[in-house]
């Protein structure tokens, strides 16, 4: 931005409300009033945002903003979108925040940046991007959301000025404009300027201005005659007469840049600014930009135009010796051009050139021949492999070439395009690499190309994807490894777009012709692991035999065995074989280690292996592979599918343990995350499965309805398998609703789906234990049936958790002394199991049929326990059912009491303060500047040490500050 910087200070006219707004936000960023004197608020940051035309004067006032900025002693920086590198991965990232980092040794940026330095480090080029999988997009935002924060507090007061901002690189926009709406609670001042008409819609957020400018952009308007009359006396002298100013507004348009333009190529001419000379002011004017300008640069010289040339396609922050080389001249010659091109005002600057204004800028690129154009990329690109700048840097200028099967080209975009992915911007390396099969490459190296750009689209165009890796496949490969890959590659792509049967599919057909047995294996373990998840299995009974005997021979030298094993005890799981036998085998997965991040494997398996302890009631266990499973995802950088996966499944662990109020935490997380993802999307259709039943157990039917609509949860429901079963919840919030003959139909379709693919685990799926509910009132003995076959493989399984629950579902629709001994049962296993609400529920089920039949003592005796385990849960509705049957006894609830909470950290007090008072964990976060992961952590302490629930931190921590 230093190109503008050289010039003179001038007044800015008609800009007072401009300039009003920057003063007002820097005084609040410094905490100061108008007067100099301090402001007895907190400082706060802001968004400013200046639209308006190309020449309006939006640099100009960038450029007063940053000189009162730093006036006020504020960190200032800078950066600038080019016309030329809006391709360029993370440049205006890089120019925004290298600066504040790069000069910091290795040791101690590490230090500085934690966990986040391989993460960010390569997209702001601190680091070479590690080997692996590179960070998602979303976690890649995060790292910079957090550089940047920690930047603002660490630096502050601090003003961020971004300049031409419709033309920066897609990553570093939709990165700001994201960031944006936070720079309220910062010690920062955001201030972009752009084209309103070329503004691209990920940066819609500029558009929309929190708290300041009357929620819009501030519009830049044109100069009036009279403004311009004082720019043309204020630079030729007050002889400037008004009939020669009042020509200079009208050929000008009140275009600020035109106007100073040409003010300069009058003193230039030496035209004395009167009536008399006003008539040539139209042709001076029509020099200043498009042909104008192109004849002016002419009259410099072949040698002062390619420079000019090299400029232009070299874009901004040109280094001389650079340009010098892209237009062939010596560096005397190359010096002399730069002279020339400064005192035309076509360029600017010494060490560092930049072109005087993006309107010269262009004008002079669109004037290149285009045959030239090519030639000067291309020359481009060589010179900067040859400054050792690498293949990043010469990507932009190859993708402007012809293709003319060179190989260096396709090389250099391939190289270019693995360090970019790596970095974390997939799309550029897709448009890389689509660049290079352009070129076209050898043949041999096709499938190579076509695989590596099938990788880069994975996240953001699955079925582009699997066009190109299905192109692949037609190529002649010769390295079976890259053909296996390609094969690993498709299935994971078809599964993750719902088309499970075509993964297994596309897996078969390889198995077939694959030799070697390693490999067969592992393909084998991944054809398991998608027809799992197959809802349209067309034989699940023999596929869980085989399973079974391969497992049964394999010893877990390798993460393929333990793959295998891993699913051998889920399909166990699920089949409800006894709890015992998944055990065994989940134990032996474990056994030699299986990671969540693995570069070139799902996570699905590790999941599922975790689930298989929670089912088989050792939640603890599930919780412990969570922990690591998430820190796993974390410090790769994965904060999109993968995290809300992780979340949203711990919420769901959290649920099964009776511990709502922390599962509805980690769902909402999840589910945030699974909101960015995409509707209708696997991580979407499990989040909203979990949040519902969540609600349901806590009583809050009405909301968990609302989130159905808001989220279309209906049929058609997902070709994978999901846990919970989707389809199962639907019908049990059908079922809560009242709707029993809809609930009773969807819970059907559910049984019919999953009975004959052998997944009988009422555990994993209660589809029988709620259709018994729904059967009661029109088929009771029908009703009585389902549940008593839903205790029997709940028997089967032997899960303490899983026979109690049945149990109680089986007394729900059975009467007389049947419906007390299943309740007395069902009491009996869940108090040796981990579902805390399970066995709250059975509690009162148990009390209020006691309470009916005439036992007042032992009803109260298990109402109080099951109201006192409700609390305890957070499941408010069943609380106020407790309640209600106590007062139909004639009892009153005992008050709700906490244990010791004395033990509570600062932090955890902190935390559970604001969650007292309403906030919701994304607020607790920001409050105590924080991670909203690490404030669920803080309130699971809490929750675990005050021996209650978010409903009852308020009463908790009253008594504890009583005492």
């Amino acid at each position: 931005m230093g190109q503008r910087a050289v010039r003179s200070r001038r007044t800015l006219f008609e800009r007072e409300g401009e300039l009003a707004a920057a003063d007002e936000a820097l005084n609040e960023l410094t905490g100061l009033r108008e007067d100099g004197t301090e402001a007895s608020e907190r400082p706060r940051g802001a968004l400013l945002a200046f639209a308006g035309r190309a020449g309006i004067g939006k640099t100009t006032l960038l450029a007063e903003v940053r000189r009162r900025a730093a006036a006020q002693g504020c960190t200032v920086l800078s950066a600038r979108g080019g016309d030329q590198e809006q391709g360029v991965a993370f440049h205006v990232a890089r120019q925004l925040l290298q600066p504040q980092l790069a000069g910091i040794a290795e040791a101690e940026l590490r230090a500085q940046l934690g966990s986040w330095y391989a993460i960010v480090g390569p997209a702001l080029g601190l680091c070479a991007p590690s080997e692996g999988a590179p960070p998602d997009q979303q976690g890649l935002r995060d790292g910079l959301d957090w550089v940047l924060t920690h930047l603002a507090v660490q630096r502050a007061p601090m003003v961020l000025v971004l300049d031409d901002a419709h033309w920066a690189d897609p990553e570093s926009l939709s990165w700001l404009a994201a960031f944006a709406p936070r720079v309220e609670e910062l010690p920062l001042l955001l201030a972009v300027a752009y084209r309103p008409d070329e503004l691209p819609d990920h940066a819609e957020a500029f558009r929309s201005l929190p708290g300041r400018a009357g929620l819009r952009p501030l519009d830049l308007e044109p100069l009036s005659a009279a403004a311009v009359a004082d720019l043309v006396r204020e630079d030729l002298g007050t002889q400037a007469d008004d009939v020669f100013c009042r020509e200079c507004w009208a050929v000008t348009a009140g275009n600020p840049f035109e106007a100073v333009e040409l003010t300069a190529k009058v003193r230039d001419r030496g035209l004395v600014p009167t009536e008399e000379g006003a008539h040539l002011l139209r042709d001076l004017a029509a020099a200043v930009k498009g042909s104008g300008l192109i004849a002016r640069l002419e009259r410099l010289g072949a040698s002062t135009v390619r420079f000019a040339w090299a400029c232009a396609v070299l874009g901004t922050e040109i280094p001389p010796t650079l340009a010098a080389a892209v237009a062939g001249l010596g560096s005397e010659e190359a010096a002399d051009a730069a002279d020339a091109l400064r005192g035309a005002r076509i360029l600017a600057g010494a060490d560092t050139l930049e072109f005087v204004h993006p309107l010269i800028a262009t004008a002079v690129y669109r004037a290149i021949p285009a045959a030239v154009r090519v030639a000067l990329h291309g020359q481009a690109a060589w010179c900067v492999i040859n400054e050792g700048l690498g293949p990043s840097a010469a990507a932009r200028h190859l993708m402007e070439t012809h293709p003319e099967g060179d190989n260096w080209v396709v090389q250099q975009l391939r190289a270019a395009a693995r360090e970019t992915q790596r970095a974390g911007a997939p799309d550029a390396a897709r448009r890389y690499l689509a660049r290079a099969l352009r070129e076209p490459p050898p043949l041999k190296e096709r499938a190579a190309v076509l695989h590596e750009l099938g990788c880069a689209s994975l996240l953001t165009e699955p079925a582009t994807t699997v066009n190109h890796l299905r192109a692949a496949l037609e190529e002649p490969i010769t390295d079976p490894e890259l053909r296996h890959n390609i094969v690993y590659r498709l299935s994971q792509v078809l599964a993750h777009s719902d088309r499970l049967a075509e993964a297994s599919e596309t897996l078969a057909r390889e198995i077939r012709v694959t030799g070697d047995a390693r490999v067969r294996l592992r393909m084998q373990s991944e054809q398991f692991m998608w027809d799992a998840f197959r809802a349209d299995e067309p034989d699940s009974p023999a596929r869980s035999r085989r399973l079974a005997r391969l497992a049964d021979r394999l010893t877990g030298r390798d993460l393929t065995e333990r793959y295998v094993i891993g699913l051998r005890a889920w399909d166990a799981t699920l089949r409800g074989e006894p709890a015992h036998v998944a055990l065994h085998h989940a134990e032996r997965a474990l056994a030699g280690g299986i990671r969540w991040a693995e570069a070139d494997r799902g996570f699905e398996v590790p999941v599922l292996v975790a689930l298989t302890f929670m089912y088989a009631d050792r939640p603890g266990r599930t919780e412990e592979l969570f922990a690591a499973g998430i820190a796993d995802f974390e410090s790769q950088g994965w904060h999109g599918a993968h995290l809300s996966f992780g979340y949203t499944l711990l919420g769901y662990v959290r649920y099964r343990r009776g511990r709502l109020a922390e599962a509805e935490d980690f769902a909402r997380a999840g589910l945030r995350l699974a909101e960015r993802v995409g509707a209708r999307t696997p991580v979407h259709w499990y989040a909203v499965g979990v949040i519902i039943q969540i609600l349901l157990a806590r009583g809050r039917v009405t909301e968990a309805a609302q989130i159905g609509e808001d989220h279309a949860f209906g049929a058609p429901f997902p070709a994978a398998v999901t846990f919970p079963d989707v389809q199962t919840v639907h019908g049990e919030l059908l079922l809560a609703r009242g709707l029993t003959k809809e609930a009773a139909a969807e819970l059907e379709a559910a049984g019919r789906r999953l009975d004959p693919r052998g997944m009988r685990n009422p555990s994993w799926c209660p589809w029988q234990l709620h259709l018994a509910r729904a059967e009661k009132h029109d088929a009771p003995e029908r009703a009585v049936a389902t549940a008593l076959e839903a205790v029997h493989r709940a028997r089967q399984f032997g899960a303490p958790s899983a026979v109690g629950q049945a149990l109680r579902a089986a007394a729900d629709v059975s009467s007389g002394s049947t419906r007390v001994k299943l309740l007395e049962e069902s009491v009996s296993h869940l108090e040796r199991s981990p579902a805390a609400y399970e066995l709250a529920c059975a509690l009162v089920a148990l009390g209020t049929e006691l309470r009916r039949s005439g036992s007042p003592k032992e009803a109260a005796e298990h109402l109080y326990r099951g109201l006192d385990a409700a609390m305890q849960c957070g499941a408010d509705g069943l609380g106020d059912e407790a309640r209600a049957e106590l007062a139909a006894a004639g009892l009153r609830p005992r008050r709700l009491h906490s244990t010791e909470t004395d033990t509570l950290t600062a932090r955890e007090r902190a935390a559970a303060a604001l969650t007292a008072r309403g906030r919701t964990t994304t607020e607790v976060a920001e409050e105590l500047g924080t991670e909203e992961p690490t404030v669920v952590r803080l309130l699971s302490a809490v929750y675990r040490k005050v021996g209650t629930d978010r409903t009852g931190l308020a009463a908790a921590l009253g008594q504890q500050t009583a005492r």
